[in-house]
């Protein structure tokens, strides 16, 4: 079953290959969405899969790429939009 969530990762999180990163698990996983930088410093990820990906992908959120810092992965439920044959990189 299609699932969506809103992550907000905090942390260092800018500037460090972050979003590269979560591209490459959005890909490897089948998860679909976005995910972009904000103005705050943090990165905002919209991602739509079954359940067991979006655990999976969680835990890559979490664990961010080598140069980066995650403190806090902020995780919210969102309605199914089924918009988004891919993942993407916006902004």
């Amino acid at each position: 079953m299609l699932r969506a969530k809103h992550y907000l990762v905090r942390g260092r999180v800018q500037g460090v290959g972050y979003r590269y990163f979560a591209l490459r698990a959005a890909e490897r996983l089948g998860v679909k969405g976005f995910v972009r930088n904000l103005y705050n410093g943090e990165v905002e990820v919209h991602a739509e899969a079954d359940e067991v990906a979006l655990a999976s992908f969680k835990q890559e959120l979490e664990r961010g790429p080598r140069m980066g810092r995650v403190t806090e992965v902020v995780e919210s439920e969102l309605p199914v939009s089924g918009l988004y044959a891919s993942f993407l990189i916006r902004g």
